[in-house]
C-alpha cells in the first residue's frame, strides 16, 4: 500500500505539471512548490518552530485561533504555516501572524525528510482532515509530536475500511487528536486509538471573537429600532431572494427585512430592487436618518454582515438552493434561529443546529412562510429556538484554550 500511495502522489505531480499549462490553480500550485525550499531557507529560526498545516482557507480559519494564541502567549516561538491549496495560500500568503507561509511539498519520502530536517519543528499541528503519511513518518522518526486539531471522522473514510490498515498506521503516529464530536472519538476508539479529547471546533472560538469585537452599525440600528420582528438574510442568491422578497412584500406591518446579497454589484442590487413592492432603502444611499416607512434595508456593500446579525430576531443564510449554504455560525452566535435552504447536508454546523432545535431547512416559499408565521406569532418558540442556537455555539467553544493548555503550557512564573 505504501508503494501504491507514493506512486499515486508522483502521478498527481505529473498531472499537475501537465495541467499547469492551461489551469490557473494547477499553475499556482506548481510554481508555488518551486519556491518552497528557497522560502524555508530564508526563514530566520531564532526560536523554536511550530508548524501548522491547513489544506485551504476553511481549515485556516480553524487553525487561526491557535496560531494567534501561540503568538500572544509564546512570542518566542516561530510559526510556519503551510497550505495545500492555492485558494488558501494565495489569500493568506502575507498573514502577519506567521513567520513564513509556504505551500506543502508533494508527500514523498524524500520531500518529507528534507522538509522536516530543514524546518526542525518542535511540534506539528495538522488541521481537520489533513493526514499525510510520508510527512507523519518523517516527523515520527525525529520524535516530533504531531497533533490533529479540529479533526472530524466519518465511517466511510479509508481509515475505517478493511483495506485501510496502512492508513490507520498514519493515525497512530499522532500524539493527540482534538476532535469535534463524540462520533469521531468513537470511530478512533474502535481502531484502538484512545489519545483523543472531544473539544469542539476551534472555528467557533474564531467566530465568537469576531462577534465580540464587532462594532455597532448605526444605519442598521436606526432601521431596526422599535421593530419587533426583523429577518436578517445573509449571503443570499436569487433563489433565496425570490422567497424572501415574496414574503416581505406581503408581510405584516411589524416585520422588516435586512438583506445582504452575496453579490453586491450594481446590476444585481437593481434586480433585488425591481422585485420589491414595499418601501426600501440601500445602505450606501442613506445616512443615519432612516425613512420610517422602509420595510427593507439592502446592504449593498461587504464586510458588515457579522455585525448586522445582532439586529435581527431570525437569520436566513443563503446558498441552500445552490451549491450549499454559507456561514451559519456568525448568526447562531447571536442566539437566534437560523433558517436555510435544502442543500445543507455537507455542513456539520447546520446539521447540528437542526438536531439541537436552533436550525431549520426550508424547501420552498410555502415552507418558509409557515416557519416565519410560527416564529413571528409564537414568542416562546422564537425564544426557545434562539436559546438552542446560543447553547450549541457555547457548547462548541473553548477548544483553543484546551489545546493551548495541553500542547503549549505556560511555564511557572510566565
Amino acid at each position: 500500500m505504501r508503494t501504491l500511495y507514493i506512486t499515486g502522489i508522483r502521478f498527481f505531480s505529473l498531472l499537475l505539471f501537465i495541467a499547469s499549462s492551461f489551469n490557473e490553480k494547477a499553475r499556482l500550485l506548481r510554481n508555488g512548490r518551486k519556491k518552497i525550499w528557497q522560502q524555508l531557507g530564508e526563514m530566520k529560526q531564532q526560536g523554536p518552530v511550530v508548524w501548522v498545516h491547513c489544506a485551504s482557507l476553511g481549515e485556516f480559519e480553524q487553525g487561526r485561533p491557535v496560531i494567534e494564541a501561540i503568538r500572544k502567549k509564546h512570542p518566542e516561538k516561530k510559526v510556519l504555516l503551510t497550505f495545500f491549496s492555492p485558494s488558501g495560500y494565495e489569500i493568506r500568503k502575507n498573514y502577519e501572524m506567521a513567520d513564513q507561509v509556504v505551500y506543502l511539498p508533494a508527500d514523498t519520502p524524500e520531500n518529507a525528510r528534507r522538509f522536516v530536517e530543514l524546518v526542525n519543528p518542535e511540534s506539528a499541528l495538522f488541521i481537520k482532515y489533513e493526514f499525510w503519511p510520508c510527512f507523519f513518518e518523517a516527523l515520527q522518526q525525529r520524535n516530533i509530536p504531531i497533533y490533529s486539531i479540529s479533526s472530524i471522522f466519518r465511517k466511510n473514510q479509508i481509515f475505517f475500511k478493511w483495506y485501510g490498515r496502512w492508513f490507520r498506521k498514519t493515525l497512530k503516529t499522532v500524539r493527540k487528536f482534538y476532535v469535534q464530536d463524540n462520533e469521531s472519538g468513537r470511530l478512533l476508539k474502535e481502531t484502538g486509538i484512545n489519545n483523543f479529547s472531544v473539544v469542539g471546533d476551534t472555528r467557533f472560538d474564531r467566530v465568537t471573537a469576531i462577534v465580540k469585537a464587532s462594532t455597532d452599525v448605526p444605519i442598521a440600528a436606526s432601521f431596526s429600532e422599535g421593530a419587533p420582528f426583523i429577518i436578517v438574510a445573509g449571503s443570499t442568491w436569487p433563489p433565496d431572494e425570490d422567497i424572501l422578497i415574496r414574503y416581505i412584500n406581503g408581510a405584516p406591518g411589524d416585520v422588516k427585512l435586512i438583506i445582504a446579497p452575496h453579490e453586491v454589484h450594481q446590476s444585481h442590487i437593481e434586480q433585488v430592487e425591481q422585485k420589491l413592492r414595499v418601501p426600501y432603502i440601500k445602505y450606501t444611499a442613506t445616512d443615519d436618518k432612516i425613512d420610517d416607512d422602509a420595510k427593507v434595508l439592502i446592504v449593498d456593500t461587504i464586510g458588515l454582515l457579522s455585525a448586522i446579525y445582532r439586529y435581527g430576531q431570525v437569520a436566513y443564510i443563503g446558498g441552500g438552493f445552490g451549491k450549499g449554504i454559507h456561514n451559519t455560525l456568525e448568526a447562531a452566535t447571536y442566539g437566534m434561529p437560523v433558517v436555510f435552504g435544502p442543500r445543507y447536508q455537507k455542513f456539520k454546523e447546520a446539521r447540528d443546529l437542526i438536531n439541537r432545535g436552533g436550525g431549520f431547512s426550508i424547501r420552498n416559499y410555502e415552507t418558509f412562510f409557515t416557519m416565519m408565521e410560527k416564529l413571528h406569532n409564537d414568542p416562546e418558540c422564537l425564544k426557545q429556538t434562539g436559546n438552542a442556537s446560543a447553547a450549541y455555539v457555547k457548547s462548541m467553544c473553548g477548544a483553543t484554550e484546551v489545546i493551548m493548555k495541553e500542547v503549549f503550557p505556560l511555564s511557572e512564573g510566565s
